[in-house]
């Protein structure tokens, strides 16, 4: 097996490796796009089950582990030095390369036939993200990105957008069901995002919102509950492109982690002054 460590990575070529996991993150959101589509079909109909899992707001399907698991013997079969960070699954492996997986982000809006969901893997090594790959299924969009560069179905692509909030589309799950102590004041600070942004959409995935950045077809995005697999592919895939993703310490957050750890985060298109933007004024905002 081969091993990547620290050591001996800086006599690799580290785009080699990048391009290397890519291409495996591709393969295997690839092999559970199609399953997806037709068992969304399912819930148009009214035949697929719907479990909860901490909560009704925390929803499951019988393909959220289906899909998962396909994906993590996919990668343990082309890549053995692995450890897969699934949302249905936890960690398994103990190998270096570090498979952050989302079988689906967008559950609630696939378990009901809503076509607005993503199949969402990134690849770390240590302190830096080397693959992302965000695939939507029922566009045939698949949103990918290594240390060479951030692309839509092969065509790079880059961030761009509005300056300011009263110009800027800002998708949020804001405030999040999923979140700790949701107060009164986060309601008034989501009114005061619509009355400040051109347009508010809460979209139902994290992954598809930073995608969405990457190529210009959102602004702003802000969330304040996620886990790392909703956003590690997409952090690689803005940054690339050329948007900013900017991860919001908390107690529970240092400063200094990996940003796919955080639960806040903003990421924005690069034209975006978030200085003058009503987000600046928020109270977990360094």
């Amino acid at each position: 097996m081969v091993t990547h460590t620290e050591e001996n990575i800086q006599q690799q070529d580290i785009n080699h490796l990048s391009q290397h996991l890519l291409k495996i993150a591709k393969g295997a959101a690839l092999l559970v796009g199609d399953m997806l589509v037709e068992a969304s079909a399912e819930a148009t109909v009214g035949k697929l089950a719907i479990e909860n899992k901490a909560n009704f707001h925390d929803l499951v399907t019988k393909y959220d582990r289906q899909s998962e698991q396909m994906i993590t013997d996919y990668i343990f079969q082309q890549h053995s030095d692995s450890t897969i960070v699934g949302e249905e699954g936890g960690a398994k492996g103990s190998g270096s390369i570090h498979w952050y997986v989302d079988p689906i982000d967008g559950t609630s809006n696939f378990a009901r036939g809503i076509p607005f969901f993503c199949v969402s893997i990134g690849a770390a090594l240590g302190d830096q993200m080397l693959a992302g790959v965000i695939y939507d299924p029922v566009r045939r969009e698949m949103f990918s990105a290594s240390t060479q560069g951030a692309f839509l179905d092969d065509k790079p692509i880059r961030a761009h957008g509005s300056q300011t909030d009263s110009g800027a589309l800002i998708l949020t799950a804001f405030p999040s069901p999923h979140a700790t102590g949701v107060s009164d004041d986060d309601f008034k600070l989501f009114s005061e995002l619509v009355r400040s942004f051109a347009t508010v959409r809460r979209v139902g995935s994290c992954a598809l919102s930073l995608a969405y950045i990457a190529c210009g077809r959102a602004d702003v995005v802000f969330e304040s509950s996620v886990n790392p697999w909703d956003v590690a592919a997409g952090i690689l895939i803005v940054e690339q492109a050329g948007g900013r993703y900017l991860p919001l310490a908390s107690p529970s957050s240092p400063a200094d982690q990996q940003p796919w750890l955080s639960p806040k985060f903003i990421a924005t298109c690069p034209e975006f002054d978030l200085e003058q933007s009503v987000l600046r004024g928020l109270p977990f905002m360094i």
